[in-house]
């Protein structure tokens, strides 16, 4: 079990981070790109109105779970009102409410929609059959034969509606023109339909919607039939009997009746106007994510105050480069003077740039290292030398950036970014390589520090990491799984093979 354990653990980091990972993208939609943009649409409805006289009741039926859309936001705007908002049957309305309201009124109401990539229709309860409408003659006769004669040429519930729909469509017979003709409107022939499905027992219902256009001003609602087939609604085109709702349509309320209902008010007018918009997609998915309560939204590090959420933009990238360090002493067998220090000295380059600061950090150790050995031969303990290696780096830095100033250099100024203590701890670290193994050595060391630091500082830098480590933190997990398999790695470094060639060359002569 001992020998089982670290792959175990680490196969379950891996699963635990690639899961969450596979939650955000697929039902959120977090992008695994920086700086996408997703459209959604921005729909308005205007209602105005003419109070009689009293207190004015005004009512408009509003978007409930759309088929194909989620609800991002909504406002409702109206001066003096109060508002309500609720669910009646299939709808949900918001009303308006006034005590004593004087001249033409108009209310808005406006919603942020956006089209879901995978829309599976929700399983609803089935409503039960529909009652037998009650026909007087011809129209019970003429309506028996048309569902007899569909049925005969239908499988099930969809088939039977789309076979009806298309029959309506095209020349009616003697029978079907009782209830339709050529010249009939959609909702008209929906209205028919929705009559000779009851003959069948078949549940059936009126859907309006607005088929989304960019930049359009006065859409006007069409009218579509839905059927259920005993697991979902199933939608209808009237027009041809075609199967699901076409791109972009956004139902808007079902019945066959009209959106809005006034008391104490008459003239009422409605008009629907709509635009795409596109937003950030990293904010669009942290909204759905709201929409559905989900805990990633609370756990989210996008809910963070900016400053914060600045701070682990940075923070986050720290394991990163601790992991290619690792990669660089265990595998390649690059020597480094510690652990930690390329990495803090690669986040310094993130501000000072990698030129600036490589001259920067080599002039500074340089002139340092000069100071250590001066220091040297005063016979000083270690703890005050090392205080007075710090001292002289942050008068070196002090130096640097004054001389900086005075030549225009902006990059000189961020020399106070480079940390102080590491910089002390280099030069001692240095020098003491240097007195106990060698110049060589110590500048091998050095050299390689330099190399990881850069290495580091080009993946720190990089877009694309900084924006899934930041957007998705669970990857860290890989990071630290990588990270675990590694420390069992006991095999030969990639230096080892240029260090041993001679004895490999004698050993297969």
């Amino acid at each position: 079990m001992n020998r089982l354990h670290l792959p175990l653990l680490i196969l379950a980091l891996t699963a635990a981070s690639l899961g969450i990972f596979q939650h955000k993208v697929r039902n959120f939609g977090f992008p695994v790109l920086p700086n996408q943009t997703t459209d959604n649409w921005i729909v308005e409805a205007r209602f105005a109105f003419e109070p009689t006289g009293g207190a004015v009741t005004a009512s408009l039926l509003i978007p409930h779970q759309p088929s194909g859309f989620a609800l991002l936001a909504e406002h409702f705007v109206s001066r003096g009102y109060g508002l309500t908002t609720g669910l009646r049957g299939d709808n949900r309305e918001a009303i308006w409410t006034n005590r004593n309201p004087s001249g033409r009124q108009v209310v808005f109401y406006r919603t942020t929609v956006y089209e879901l990539r995978r829309s599976p229709r929700p399983q609803t309860d089935f409503p039960g059959p529909a009652d037998l409408p009650r026909f007087e003659e011809p129209y019970a006769s003429a309506a028996d034969a048309i569902v007899q004669r569909v049925r005969e040429r239908s499988a099930d519930i969809n088939s039977f509606a789309t076979v009806l729909v298309r029959d309506m469509a095209q020349a009616p017979d003697e029978n079907m023109a009782l209830f339709v003709s050529a010249k009939s409107s959609d909702r008209e022939r929906v209205r028919a339909a929705i009559q000779l499905l009851a003959g069948a027992r078949i549940p059936a219902r009126m859907a309006h919607g607005l088929q989304l256009t960019d930049r359009a001003r006065d859409l006007q609602p069409r009218t579509w039939l839905e059927v259920h087939n005993t697991r979902e609604w199933v939608p209808i085109n009237p027009a041809d009997g075609s199967v699901g709702y076409p791109p972009n349509f956004l139902v808007w309320w079902y019945g066959d009746h009209e959106p809005v209902e006034l008391n104490r008010a008459r003239n009422a007018q409605i008009s629907f106007a709509a635009t795409r918009n596109f937003q950030n997609a990293v904010d669009a998915a942290q909204l759905r994510a709201k929409l559905v309560d989900s805990r990633i939204a609370d756990f989210s590090l996008l809910g963070l105050p900016i400053q914060t959420q600045n701070m682990y933009r940075v923070l986050l990238l720290v394991p990163i480069g601790t992991m290619i360090i690792v990669v660089l002493r265990n595998v390649v067998g690059v020597k480094t003077f510690g652990t930690f220090m390329p990495v803090l000295i690669a986040l310094s380059f993130r501000e000072t740039e990698l030129l600036g600061g490589v001259i920067m950090f080599t002039l500074i150790v340089s002139l340092g290292l000069a100071i250590r050995f001066y220091l040297e031969h005063l016979k000083l303990l270690l703890v005050p030398r090392l205080a007075a290696v710090v001292i002289v780096v942050v008068l070196l830095m002090l130096i640097l950036s004054i001389i900086s100033h005075q030549l225009d250099i902006d990059h000189g100024l961020a020399v106070a970014l480079f940390p102080m203590v590491i910089l002390a701890m280099t030069i001692e670290r240095m020098s003491v390589i240097w007195e106990e193994l060698g110049a060589t050595d110590a500048i091998r060391q050095g050299i390689g520090s330099m190399g990881a630091a850069i290495i580091s500082y080009l993946l720190m830098i990089n877009p694309y990491i900084e924006h899934l480590i930041f957007v998705f933190p669970e990857l860290l997990l890989i990071v630290l799984s990588v990270t675990l398999l590694l420390g069992r790695y006991k095999g030969y470094r990639l230096s080892e093979l240029i260090r041993f060639r001679d004895l490999a060359g004698k050993a297969n002569p």
